[in-house]
């Protein structure tokens, strides 16, 4: 439907899809349902994107760097209260938006644009989990993105079977850039600049799906 030659780095790359879905929309006024892409597009801003301002399903695998390798409680074990605000440890103890006493009142968003979930120091020190939770660290800390919203609904969507046979499908769609290297021989760039790798890409595509559409003409008997 279309196609956008992008830096190979990950912003780039998820700014090239926004591109494609606007001016897809615009052009063919196509709304789409469900977006599948790698782990690459599972950023917090970019679901956000998808989800709360065009209305698109993820079925994205999501960017999580909260993993720990020390063998403690991971950060899906600690259940986030809606209501309350509040993240609940495996014992049923809150841990609350970290609270400190500023002359001007600072917003509780970090640099990172995540919000710190903090402990009780006197439910950690009474814990009897607490080395298997923060053995290190005098109370634990939980960390929630302003976004966790779309990354808890691209989380759900990960469990259903529409997902895995999106993932499924989003195979034969690898295939056509594995094409365009081996058959169209798009292997490498014979123009220079961002325009000229514009135009080979347009070019590239459009004969890409010529070939697609030759092949749906009925052959003779």
């Amino acid at each position: 439907m279309d196609v956008e030659a992008s830096r190979s780095i990950r912003q780039a790359e998820v700014g090239s899809t926004r591109t494609m879905i606007v001016r897809t929309r615009e052009t063919f006024d196509l709304y789409p349902e469900i977006l599948v892409a790698d782990t690459a597009y599972g950023s917090a801003e970019n679901l956000n994107w998808l989800v709360n301002k065009e209305g698109i399903l993820p079925h994205i695998p999501i960017i999580d760097k909260s993993r720990r390798k020390d063998g403690t409680f991971e950060k899906s074990e600690f259940v986030y209260d809606h209501e309350k605000d509040a993240y609940i440890c495996p014992i049923g103890l809150p841990l609350r938006p970290t609270q400190r006493a500023y002359r001007n009142r600072k917003s509780p968003v970090a640099a990172d644009n995540t919000i710190r979930y903090r402990a009780s120091k006197y439910d950690c020190q009474e814990c009897l989990l607490k080395k298997y939770c923060c053995p290190n660290q005098p109370v634990r800390n939980v960390g929630r993105h302003i976004y966790e919203g779309a990354r808890d609904l691209a989380r759900e969507l990960s469990l259903t079977d529409a997902y895995v046979d999106s993932q499924r499908r989003r195979k034969k769609v690898e295939m056509l850039f594995a094409h365009l290297k081996r058959i169209m021989k798009l292997d490498r760039l014979r123009l220079r600049g961002p325009n000229g790798a514009k135009d080979e890409f347009l070019l590239a595509a459009t004969a890409q799906n010529l070939r697609k559409l030759a092949k749906l003409i009925p052959q003779p008997v």
